[in-house]
């Protein structure tokens, strides 16, 4: 893939505690997100502003003019998007791996396995009424899921019953109020203390869906701040929250 090449400045530019820049993110790094935010400000002094969405709906905006200075995406392809129309500078990086998590409210009949005999059981009982993914149009995490399905030969027996959330923070939340049986979200929203409290997960394995490579890139429209954060997102402290969350470890890069 070609990006263009990011040329900084001569003379080091000192971000105003002021700069506040906008940053664009994949639902599927929220909770994350707003811990490394936190500890940003507390390690710089400086502040960002963070807009969730799925990663498709962001590069809309971006594309029609939205003032973000950093696009934190929940899969590489959708930054590849903003390379080709020439909207990021500098070089895209991969800051984190997801994964995903079949899930279900403790309410509900549906057992977890990482077959997901479960699910084609009550399927095939008719007690499989609804079951959430993100949509699969433009969220990385309900395309992979799609994936998954089809691979297990279930997916044209569960299209009737799929209920698609906006983004997967979305389709998470429809499991955790119990309005469906089940779902497939990231494992980083699943495993919140919140989630656990209400919802039973199972993380599925990698081997069944193609990777999610959550990969971010600095905006035409990027400050200093917006490029400190960036950095900040690479480094080992950040790297070790997202561990926290669930995500897999970078590969070398």
């Amino acid at each position: 893939m070609f990006f263009t090449a990011f040329s900084a400045q001569a003379t080091p530019v000192i971000p105003h505690k002021t700069d506040i820049p906008l940053i664009a993110a994949a639902s599927s790094i929220k909770f994350a997100l707003d811990d490394i935010v936190k500890q940003f400000e507390a390690d710089t002094g400086l502040s960002v502003n963070v807009s969730y969405g799925s990663s498709g709906n962001l590069v809309a905006q971006i594309m029609h003019g939205a003032p973000f200075q950093l696009f934190l995406s929940a899969d590489e392809s959708y930054v590849e998007q903003l390379a080709k129309v020439h909207l990021i500078k500098g070089e895209a990086q991969v800051y984190a791996i997801g994964k995903l998590a079949l899930v279900a409210p403790k309410s509900s009949p549906l057992l977890l396995d990482k077959a997901l005999l479960g699910v084609k059981t009550l399927l095939a009982s008719g007690q499989l009424y609804r079951f959430a993914i993100a949509n699969p149009r433009h969220a990385p995490y309900g395309e992979r899921a799609q994936v998954l399905l089809n691979r297990l030969g279930l997916w044209d027996k569960i299209q009737p019953r799929l209920v698609l959330g906006e983004n997967v923070s979305q389709a998470a939340q429809f499991v955790l109020t119990g309005a469906v049986e089940g779902g497939i979200v990231a494992l980083s929203l699943a495993i919140r203390p919140q989630f656990t409290e209400k919802v039973n997960y199972l993380v599925l394995p990698m081997d069944l869906y193609p990777p999610l490579k959550q990969s971010m890139a600095l905006l035409n429209k990027a400050d200093t701040t917006a490029a400190l954060f960036y950095q900040y997102v690479l480094s080992s402290k950040t790297q070790s929250i997202f561990k926290q969350y669930g995500f897999a470890k970078i590969e070398s890069q």
